[in-house]
């Protein structure tokens, strides 16, 4: 599969389509289909993490199952747990053969080859993450960490700022204030409007021309 350029226009826009929003369902809706779409991936989910339970509960997703998403409990001490212990990218080239996987059959039935999950971090406090899902096997760039990164650091700060609006305690009470994830739909407009078309290094090309 041809890889995107994702260049500084599709963060702009993405960015700029949460900075608009005051609704946390609005948020994490933009936020996973514009990812999905910008890298040209299977999928994309964002998760906040719940202290008391140490699990990782699902905020939205695009592009999975519900079979997948119903796979179980993602625990944050078994499902990629270096990334939310370090604070740092994990990518998962191959997840049937990977250790740090929670759910390799799941994944492999779901036909996902490779993840990349991010965490989203406010101040030093781990709040939760976002992660990438590719059908085929996929060699994660800096640029794609970069550009997943940066989203995740806008939509933490917007979650954190409607946290605050809200008068909530912890992060995971935003989730308490929505609605099943799996069945979020977009009030305002389809999470895609606005979402940056992604370009291949032909199509580049021949507007370059």
């Amino acid at each position: 599969m041809e890889k995107p350029i994702v260049n500084y226009e599709s963060l702009i826009r993405i960015t700029k389509a949460i900075s608009m929003i005051r609704d946390p369902e609005e948020i994490v809706l933009i936020t996973v289909e514009g990812v999905t779409h910008a890298l040209n991936v299977k999928g994309c989910a964002l998760f906040l993490f719940s202290p008391k339970s140490d699990e990782l509960k699902l905020a939205s997703s695009f592009g999975l199952s519900d079979e997948y998403l119903d796979k179980g409990p993602v625990n944050s001490m078994r499902s990629i747990a270096s990334s939310l212990e370090s604070g740092e990218p994990v990518a998962i080239y191959d997840v049937t053969d990977d250790p740090r996987i929670q759910y390799p059959e799941a994944a492999q039935k779901e036909g996902i080859s490779s993840i990349l999950s991010v965490p989203m971090v406010i101040g030093e406090h781990i709040t939760g993450c976002m992660r990438v899902y590719t059908t085929d096997p996929w060699e994660f760039t800096l640029n794609d960490v970069n550009f997943v990164q940066a989203v995740g650091q806008v939509v933490g700060m917007a979650l954190e700022m409607c946290r605050v609006n809200k008068g909530l305690k912890d992060s995971i009470d935003i989730l308490k204030t929505m609605r099943d994830p799996k069945t979020l739909k977009s009030k305002k407009r389809t999470p895609y409007e606005g979402v940056p078309k992604t370009f291949t290094k032909e199509e580049l090309a021949e507007t370059a021309v």
